[in-house]
């Protein structure tokens, strides 16, 4: 049977484990981190609404000043059509005709500057729009960074206690023989982190099933003990 000694260096192993997987837990499921999961969703939420306004800005930025660019050079032609037609010396049928590309192209002036304004109104909402989603954008960002900053305080803090843990195991470790260490790492993956447990009162510590006393003689013949009903290795 495994001497005594392997079995205390052992429940001692398991107390250090099941810290480090309560500290791995609570690392894990910090109630922050619901906060900054939140805050980081709305930031992505956010940052896309913002990436679309400023691309529809970008667009109605370049329809504007492609308006603007060909406003400016129909302005330019009419102003020379209508240098043309005062200066007189043409037929009548050309002064005629002239006349008529002139209100023509006072037509399309005017319907050039109703796109202008219209271009310009929608640039100006968007301008707006976007600004507005600018600054929500970068509130966002703060709380999610307060909030990025406050897990990391939390985690400093958990870390430091799980690298304790970890020396106290890196201490433990070599005091058990591999075999036994083989069969307790195979029944703590198996029973939830409990491969080993004492008998106290007739009761197993890992199941909490009572053990008759013939019972518990026959897992005493057992190398190593282990209980009838879990098959934890049991220190009676």
């Amino acid at each position: 049977m495994k001497d005594m000694q392997s079995f205390g260096d052992l429940l001692d192993l398991q107390d250090v484990d099941l810290d480090i997987d309560r500290l791995l837990h609570t690392r894990g499921t910090l109630p922050i981190l619901d906060d900054y999961k939140s805050a980081h969703g709305a930031t992505v939420v956010a940052k896309g609404e913002f990436e679309r306004l400023d691309g529809e800005l970008k667009l109605a930025s370049r329809d504007l000043d492609k308006a603007e660019g060909e406003l400016e050079i129909l302005e330019e032609k009419l102003g020379r059509e209508e240098q043309r037609l005062f200066a007189g010396g043409m037929s009548a049928r050309e002064t005629e005709n002239m006349r008529n590309e002139v209100i023509s192209l006072r037509s399309k002036q005017s319907e050039m500057e109703d796109l202008v304004l219209g271009l310009i109104d929608a640039r100006e909402a968007l301008e707006q729009l976007t600004n507005a989603a600018g600054a929500r954008l970068e509130e966002l960002k703060a709380v999610e960074a307060k909030l990025e900053a406050e897990v990391a305080q939390a985690w400093k803090k958990i870390d430091a206690e799980l690298a304790r843990r970890e020396g106290s195991k890196a201490e433990i470790v070599p005091l058990i023989p591999p075999d036994f260490l083989e069969m307790y790492e195979r029944l703590r993956d198996a029973k939830q982190g409990v491969a080993i447990s004492r008998l106290v009162d007739g009761v197993c510590g890992g199941c909490h099933l009572a053990l008759s006393a013939a019972e518990q003689l026959e897992v005493a013949a057992e190398d190593p003990p282990l209980c009838l009903h879990c098959r934890r290795i049991l220190v009676l």
